[in-house]
């Protein structure tokens, strides 16, 4: 005899908020085939925060400003250091190759963005875990992908 299993009981439910565990960053020169990197430990804020352009003119009482260009910063993951992952990259982190990254929230929500990457080794302390950093110089993006696991409807 066959048991039904209600599928709908494994999807994620971002209705009142989510849980950051199971976040993933990878990474691809192709922007095809994306290679998970081991260890993420955090992200960074993921957007773009507009230029603003002053267009004050001498007959305003208060300064006026409208929106320019996004401004992407720097997107720095912090990991911990499991010797592969940090291996694995140390040959691609020239800091000027271009590469394709994508991070996948639980909910499938996805951010893509191109750059080039730096590693650095973070602080090492007694009886603490070693880590370090992938720095991304992001070129392109970000871009966010429609969540895969839509909240249900109340």
């Amino acid at each position: 005899m066959l048991k039904m299993i209600d599928l709908q009981k494994f999807a994620v439910d971002a209705s009142e908020g989510l849980a950051a565990t199971g976040t993933t960053l990878a990474i691809s020169t192709d922007n095809k085939a994306f290679t998970p990197i081991a260890g993420i430990k955090t992200t960074p804020d993921i957007g773009a925060d507009p230029e603003t352009i002053d267009v004050t003119d001498l007959s305003d009482t208060k300064k006026k400003s409208v929106a320019g260009i996004q401004n992407t910063q720097n997107l720095a993951f912090s990991c911990v250091y499991k010797g592969s992952n940090f291996s694995s990259l140390v040959s691609q982190g020239d800091g000027q190759t271009q590469y394709y990254w994508k991070v996948t929230f639980p909910d499938g929500l996805t951010a893509t963005f191109q750059g080039s990457f730096t590693l650095k080794i973070e602080n090492v302390a007694v009886n603490g875990a070693m880590g370090f950093t992938i720095t991304v110089v992001v070129s392109d993006g970000p871009d966010f992908g429609t969540p895969s696991a839509p909240a249900p409807s109340k």
